[in-house]
């Protein structure tokens, strides 16, 4: 998948790795949701994802995660024409990781990049919402206004999240529990985060590890692009399951 591997199965296990690149986005993910339209992703509370994870080194560049949410920003194009076309606000409850060339909050008080536990809720708007935004598109890489749009973002998309510190070379057990009104993560059986901020379903989830970073500041200042990998690298997931509470 873009250069990346995802090698086992989900009963068995699985490998994520990317190989080693320089300025070229590199993706191993393992989904349920491909060629779906936003509309039938298959997830909705009540339910409970439960895994295992270790990782090759505890900094890793780009991103890495696993978790359930609503792929807002996709392009989807099958044999049936296309799934999915325009952005969405995000809705997501998710182990999230993003190596330090990323800033990926809205709120100044949240995690901006490292580990973390993390929650978004937006309203569900239309896809063709998104198409009232084109016209202002290149106002984002000014920085006024894209503190503007910062400020207007955080009026509809609620962010809940919280750092957590592992040695993540280690093996340990996720748990995200998800029911109508609330989100719960527990690290090796400790609650790590119950958020009252409960995302809109339907949802996908998600097991992935890339190299992009997205840096959105408050100082207004975007960046995006795909960091070098100079070390192999992997995620191990094992004790995969989904299962409705």
């Amino acid at each position: 998948m873009n250069g990346g591997q995802v090698i086992g199965s989900v009963k068995d296990g699985l490998a994520f790795t990317l190989p080693l690149v320089g300025n070229k986005y590199c993706l191993a993910q393992v989904d349920d949701y491909a060629r779906l339209p936003r509309h039938q992703f298959p997830h909705y509370p009540p339910l409970r994802l439960q895994l295992e994870a270790r990782l090759s080194a505890p900094d890793l560049p780009g991103t890495w995660g696993f978790g359930f949410w609503n792929d807002p920003f996709s392009f989807c194009l099958d044999k049936n024409g296309l799934t999915r076309a325009l952005p969405v606000l995000p809705n997501a409850a998710w182990f999230f990781y993003g190596s330090s060339a990323n800033y990926l909050s809205l709120h100044e008080d949240q995690p901006s990049a490292g580990f973390h536990a993390k929650v978004f809720k937006a309203p569900r708007l239309p896809g063709l919402f998104s198409l009232l935004a084109l016209p202002i598109l290149p106002l984002l890489f000014v920085p006024f206004f894209t503190r503007c749009f910062r400020r207007l973002a955080r009026l509809l998309i609620k962010e809940d999240a919280r750092q957590i510190k592992l040695p993540l070379t280690e093996w340990h057990h996720f748990d995200v529990s998800w029911v109508e009104d609330q989100v719960s993560f527990f690290v090796d059986g400790s609650v790590i985060l119950n958020s009252h901020l409960s995302p809109k379903g339907p949802l996908g989830c998600v097991l992935w590890m890339d190299n992009q970073y997205l840096w959105f500041d408050p100082s207004g200042k975007p960046g995006y692009g795909f960091e070098d990998i100079r070390h192999q690298q992997y995620l191990r997931i094992r004790r995969f399951s989904i299962a409705s509470k």
